[in-house]
């Protein structure tokens, strides 16, 4: 058993996989969640010296959160990385009460939830570290995409807000990872598969390097990163271009049918 332990969300695939193997790779010892099953988890992080729990449960719920929270069975959370999200795609009319609601109890809800429960253990003793995967998304209105935008919107700003709030325990740091279109799961998961000009873009980003660039920021004890030249000057952008050109841009990546 190793001196430290990482919590990380998300961590069946894609990102928050990545983020896993580096925290292995630096001798954290991890419980990995997901809402969906993991192939083989501690294939390569085991082999690290380090011991790997994983948990498959639903972290839009509160009974999902406090299942992560017992299964770390009291032990000191040094790192957590919130990093579970879902999108959703098509028409905020065509979608089903329990799908949208379900993108923002796990984005929103669960997230926050989680936060609280850790952070208070971490302000108590003035130590720990946090990664929570926001969006740049969270800067342009996502027209067929419009909930999950909402609420990576809401992920950026409370983080922003709450670093502030704890800008006297120097022992506590909050960083907002805050990637672009990357190469994951989750578009084809939301909906935004092959039809969409977004699912169909074959320059997405690396989830390794979104990962790495994320947990350095972490270490360093950053605010926040935008991962990729090309993102932040889209953020940079966002805050000069008219709401309503960004989500005419937004639907042409978005909406069924634009990858044609």
């Amino acid at each position: 058993m190793a001196d430290k332990f990482a919590i990380i969300t998300g961590a069946s695939s894609g990102i928050g996989a990545e983020l896993a193997k580096l925290a292995a790779a630096d001798g954290y010892d991890l419980l990995v969640v997901a809402d969906t099953p993991f192939a083989d988890a501690s294939a390569g992080l085991a082999s690290l010296g380090v011991a790997v729990d994983t948990l498959e449960v639903d972290l839009s719920t509160i009974h999902g959160v406090d299942q992560l929270l017992d299964r770390a069975d009291g032990r000191q959370v040094d790192v957590l990385c919130a990093n579970a999200g879902h999108g959703l795609g098509h028409a905020f009319l065509d979608q089903q009460l329990s799908d949208w609601r379900h993108v923002i109890d796990t984005n929103i809800t669960g997230t926050i939830y989680l936060l609280h429960k850790v952070l208070g253990q971490m302000v108590a003793r003035d130590s720990g570290k946090i990664l929570v995967t926001g969006s740049i998304a969270g800067f342009i209105p996502g027209s067929f995409n419009a909930v999950y935008n909402g609420t990576k919107a809401f992920i950026d700003n409370f983080t922003e807000a709450l670093r502030n709030e704890l800008k006297d325990h120097k022992g506590v740091t909050l960083t907002t990872l805050m990637p672009g279109v990357t190469d994951t799961e989750f578009f084809d998961r939301a909906g935004l598969g092959a039809d969409t000009a977004v699912g169909a873009d074959d320059n997405k980003a690396d989830p390794a390097k979104v990962a790495k660039d994320g947990w350095d920021a972490l270490l360093a004890g950053k605010g926040h990163i935008v991962s990729g030249f090309s993102n932040k000057l889209q953020v940079a952008a966002a805050g000069l271009v008219p709401q309503s050109i960004l989500a005419e841009q937004h639907r042409k990546m978005a909406e069924p049918g634009s990858a044609q």
